[in-house]
């Protein structure tokens, strides 16, 4: 499908990035984009209000979160079938990103109607690129599941992955974060950024161990994690323990996944795994 995105006539859905704590991180583009639109859809009224008054931007503004998103998204799809030219924006930062905005996008998207987006900050590359771990490539992950046995399983899927990784979090959760981090991925390099661009913004650079000795922390959080840095060895299963033992992994776990892989019985494998380490 081929939509060009500006004509004068027709409808079209801006998503328009705000700033992540700074209010004078915004474009002027943005700015004007938000006082021409026909109606301004946001995460939080309340949170956005204070930005709009700050620029004397008296487009109508309602909300469209995670909550209300079926229903007004039926909304907002017949106002741009009638042709009006709306924008959605977030708390804080882009939308779409961790914020129910996709839905609408990819609705309208499948409508034929131009969906634009208008750039600006994002906490997560914010981060990242102050962060002083490799920039590229990297993963961004968003927030991992608040309940606990959820968040291990995701750790565990992301364990191997040599990207550097980009996670969201709540300042509640962290320690525990941090901790299932140390045990499932190792004692990493990691930087802690909070309440970027504001004037309490800090990072807090080191090992996850050393991080931990830091907290607890108040604020909004990006979590920048170095990626696994040793490639796991396929042919040798005696070496392969040892290299996800490297990796953070506790060795009765590393000898149960590398047995599951070569479909032998845990006890065999750890009879040959102990006679390797005499060698």
């Amino acid at each position: 499908m081929r939509i060009r995105s500006f004509d004068a006539d027709k409808a079209i859905l801006y998503l328009v990035a705000t700033p992540i704590g700074n209010l004078e991180d915004i474009t002027f583009r943005a700015i004007n984009i938000l006082k021409s639109v026909d109606k301004i859809y946001a995460e939080d009224t309340r949170n956005s209000l204070v930005l709009l008054n700050h620029y004397g931007i008296s487009t109508h503004l309602e909300s469209y979160h995670e909550f209300n998103q079926e229903l007004k998204g039926e909304q907002i799809l017949k106002e741009l079938e009638e042709g009006k030219k709306l924008a959605i924006i977030s708390d804080a930062g882009l939308p779409v990103i961790s914020d129910p905005g996709f839905r609408i996008a990819k609705l309208a998207i499948e409508k034929g109607i131009a969906v634009s987006t208008i750039p600006g900050p994002s906490a997560g590359i914010s981060a990242l690129i102050a962060s002083g771990i490799a920039p590229t490539p990297f993963t961004f992950y968003g927030f991992l599941d608040s309940k606990k046995t959820k968040k291990r399983k995701e750790l565990e899927d992301l364990k191997h992955l040599t990207n550097t990784l980009i996670f969201y979090e709540a300042p509640h959760r962290i320690v525990e974060t941090l901790e299932l981090m140390l045990e499932i991925l190792g004692n990493r390099n990691i930087c802690l950024a909070r309440e970027l661009t504001k004037s309490y913004e800090e990072f807090i650079r080191g090992s996850i161990s050393d991080v931990l000795k830091q907290l607890p922390v108040k604020g909004e959080i990006v979590l920048i994690v170095e990626g696994a840095t040793a490639e796991l060895n396929i042919d040798n299963p005696l070496a392969r323990i040892d290299e996800l033992i490297s990796l953070g992994t506790k060795p009765n776990d590393a000898i149960k996944e590398v047995a599951k892989e070569i479909n032998v019985s845990k006890s065999e494998l750890y009879k040959d795994y102990l006679e390797y380490k005499k060698k």
